[in-house]
């Protein structure tokens, strides 16, 4: 008798799921939903959670814990131009977070609050025999009918990310003992990049009107542009040698080329991934110096269907794992 096979995460929510959605929901094939706000504004919606041993891990600074599960959230309302107005709060803790593991988490909080000018609304606390597991409901705001979405790519623009990829995977890899042979200097910088995301949220804004496409890279690259191309019902081709490399993760690729795979798929790195018409790229140069964060154009969208990463030679390259798989 042959088994069934199980479900990937798009297919659980596809059947499941997607009937129930209200229309504000966009059809669950977003990052967010939309509601009506003030006289032409729009709310912004997103819940994203993080979990112990996926996510963090137990010996992780709970102060940066904290900042990682709200920054999460904040770089998909950059994601789509929305501006942060406030989140509520879900935690189920493991025995063991004592008072003083709660004061360093509330510490992160509040000092993500301060710097992003928002506000706890609510939320719950529950215990768990199982692992740590932490969710946020972010709300933004913004004007109506312009939020950024994952379906408006074309045939002919061009593939752009902020800032560099890879680094929070590489951390991951230096969180559990690996890249020993980098230095301390490389490794702690990668190691923050993976407990620490920069919600780009001065460059989001700035792209309403410019972006057709766009969503934050979470999953992978590889795996998250395969989204725009599924919604937007296009085709992907990247460039492998134009990828966005720290110094760090340079240096880390120098000792073992392999480590590519995480670049392209090993996610975490919340960068925003969208797609433009060739004439914004002098508007996004000027945005790019304006912001202090990086854009790079790693490709362009054509017609058909799938993601293709060429090598230098142009040559089409195997992505061993597009992207981290929940089920």
């Amino acid at each position: 008798m042959t088994a069934t096979p199980r479900l990937g995460e798009f297919q659980r929510i596809a059947r499941f799921f997607a009937p129930l959605a209200a229309p504000e929901a966009l059809g669950l094939l977003d990052d967010v939903a939309l509601i009506d706000g003030p006289p032409g504004e729009q709310y912004v919606l997103k819940t994203d959670a993080i979990v112990e041993n996926v996510h963090f891990l137990p010996d992780d600074p709970p102060r940066q814990i904290a900042q990682k599960l709200l920054r999460v959230n904040l770089s998909d309302l950059a994601a789509k131009g929305a501006r942060p107005y406030g989140y509520l709060l879900m935690t189920a803790l493991r025995a063991g977070h004592d008072e003083a593991w709660l004061a360093e988490f509330a510490a992160g909080l509040a000092a993500d609050q301060k710097e992003f000018g928002i506000g706890l609304m609510g939320g719950d606390s529950v215990s768990t025999p199982g692992a740590t597991t932490l969710s946020v409901a972010a709300l933004g705001r913004i004007k109506s009918g312009t939020a950024v979405l994952r379906r408006g790519a074309k045939p002919g623009e061009t593939i752009y990310v902020s800032g560099t990829l890879g680094d929070a995977a590489l951390g991951l890899m230096v969180a559990k003992g690996g890249l020993s042979n980098m230095s301390p200097g490389a490794r702690a910088f990668l190691l923050d990049r993976f407990r620490l995301p920069q919600p780009r949220l001065s460059l989001g804004p700035r792209l309403v009107g410019i972006a057709t496409a766009m969503m934050d890279i979470s999953d992978g690259l590889v795996a998250d542009l395969g989204h725009i191309c599924d919604v937007s019902s296009v085709a992907a081709k990247v460039e492998a040698a134009k990828l966005p490399l720290s110094a760090a993760a340079r240096a880390a690729l120098a000792g073992d080329a392999s480590l590519r795979q995480a670049v392209l798929g090993g996610g975490d790195d919340y960068e925003l991934l969208f797609t433009a018409p060739a004439a914004a790229q002098a508007a996004l140069a000027t945005i790019a110096g304006e912001t202090g964060v990086a854009i790079t154009a790693i490709g362009r969208i054509e017609a058909g269907q799938g993601v293709r990463v060429l090598d230098e030679a142009g040559r089409a390259m195997t992505v061993e794992t597009a992207g981290y798989a929940h089920f």
